[in-house]
């Protein structure tokens, strides 16, 4: 069983509400220089089309917020402008009505007037900040006073700026606690949601690769949120943004956290298969990628567990040699060639609707082929 879910403040971000009882939100960053509209536009409508909620874009001068309005003009999704050292640029970006979110790191941006002065432009526009606390830039009197930087630091660090926000009553705002190591990330966030309700953007940063961050960042997130921490995720990829999208509900998905879109169950390859089970799932996966509707969908290779799963879920093949039964809602419908496999299953997919009721064929049980 899953921890019970923490309960936290609702932050709004454009038309996404994150925290309280809201679903977790997925999040992305552009990989475009922004002022190329053009280029930052096309890559934002990726990650619009792979389901992203959230996307943020880098604002490190004034020709990237200069960029900002006509990106939000031509994009669907809440908009976060990424601001590094100048917190001037925070301000300019605010100023411009077209951003949803700021996101600032206070360790990066100098004294505390600089992060107060934001504050009090957030305050005035009712625009969130997400305030980012990194292992990276950890203030130097904490790394100090622990011996180097520590989870304890890193804890502290936040919730100084906890502190401030509450100077300023001001208190529409997410923190993050970002490390690149995994337990050290895990203890920051938890020992901060242990001491207060604001939510928090989970995230392994610089995790690296799809091989490696992939499994960094369900190590790291996953746990969390098995803990029932984490209001809205980002997977920090060194790859293709919309990797880093699927990869984050993939993770919700592993916890039951999110259904919306099709789930496909397949086995793991054995000298038992007599098909081109590798070739078969790539292809349903990649032809069933834009369909939103929550289906189970089993593909298995062969007679050991296929026909159990394949049952269990809401659409099922589970092959034999050359061949696959196909299953829907527990029940046979019908054999099918190896070759029609793929369409098949992807119109079975396009086709169903939950309750959907089987009709029990009257013919003879129908047997897998296998060689063993």
């Amino acid at each position: 069983m899953l921890a019970k879910r923490r309960k936290t403040r609702e932050v709004t971000i454009g038309s996404v509400t994150i925290g309280g009882d809201h679903r977790i939100a997925v999040q992305s960053m552009c990989m475009t220089h922004t002022p190329d509209v053009k280029a930052t536009v096309e890559q934002i409508y990726r990650l619009e089309e792979a389901r992203c909620d959230i996307v943020r874009v880098t604002v490190p001068d004034k020709e990237s917020v200069a960029a900002l309005p006509e990106i939000k003009k031509q994009i669907s999704i809440p908009l976060v402008a990424d601001i590094h050292f100048n917190y001037r640029m925070a301000l300019d970006a605010m100023e411009t009505g077209a951003i949803d979110k700021i996101r600032i790191n206070p360790g990066n941006i100098g004294d505390s007037e600089r992060f107060r002065e934001v504050i009090r432009e957030a305050k005035a526009r009712n625009i969130p900040l997400r305030i980012g606390v990194n292992s990276g830039s950890l203030e130097e009197d904490l790394i100090e006073k622990y011996d180097g930087v520590t989870p304890e630091g890193l804890i502290e660090s936040a919730m100084r700026q906890v502190e401030i926000l509450g100077e300023e009553d001001y208190h529409n705002a997410v923190f993050s606690l970002k490390a690149t190591d995994v337990p050290f990330m895990i203890e920051s966030y938890r020992g901060f949601s242990e001491k207060c309700d604001y939510p928090v953007h989970l995230g392994v940063t610089e995790a690296g690769p799809v091989g490696t961050g992939t499994i960094k960042s369900s190590i790291g997130i996953g746990t969390l949120l098995a803990m029932g921490i984490g209001d809205t995720i980002r997977v920090s990829l060194t790859a293709d943004v919309v990797e880093e999208v699927k990869t984050g509900f993939s993770i919700l998905r592993a916890l039951d956290l999110y259904n919306d879109g099709v789930n496909i169950i397949a086995c793991p390859t054995c000298g038992r298969i007599q098909v081109d089970l590798v070739k078969l799932v790539a292809e349903v996966e990649q032809r069933v990628a834009h369909i939103r509707k929550s289906v189970n969908v089993a593909l298995m290779g062969c007679a050991v567990n296929g026909p159990g799963e394949s049952r269990e879920a809401d659409i099922g093949v589970a092959c034999g040699k050359g061949s696959g039964l196909l299953f829907r809602n527990g029940v046979v419908i019908r054999k099918i060639k190896e070759e029609d496999i793929v369409d098949v299953l992807v119109a079975e997919i396009e086709a169903w609707e939950p309750n959907q009721i089987a009709e029990k064929s009257a013919a003879k049980p129908i047997m897998l082929m296998t060689n063993t």
